[in-house]
């Protein structure tokens, strides 16, 4: 059986996402993180993609989708304007 499609395989690699993610801050590792979390419980409730090439896109559509899901929850609200208080030369 290919390693692709052990669920284990794919929250492992969700956790490690998320490490990266600490690490380096920015939503960006977020969102892959969650698309292999997403993947990861897919595969664990039984609904699999029939080749590697079909479960890479259906992660990357779910990273896409969580990825855009965090920029509209955690982006700045229509309308809200950033104001910057202080130089970073003061």
């Amino acid at each position: 059986m290919p390693l692709w499609t052990e669920w284990w395989v794919w929250m492992s690699g969700a956790l490690v996402l998320a490490t990266l993610e600490v690490l380096i801050p920015g939503y960006i590792f977020l969102g892959f993180a969650l698309g292999a979390a997403m993947m990861g419980l897919l595969i664990l409730f039984g609904v699999s993609a029939s080749g590697l090439a079909l479960t890479l896109v259906v992660f990357a559509v779910l990273s896409l989708l969580s990825y855009l899901a965090m920029r509209k929850y955690f982006g700045l609200k229509t309308g809200q304007v950033k104001i910057w208080d202080t130089d970073v030369n003061d």
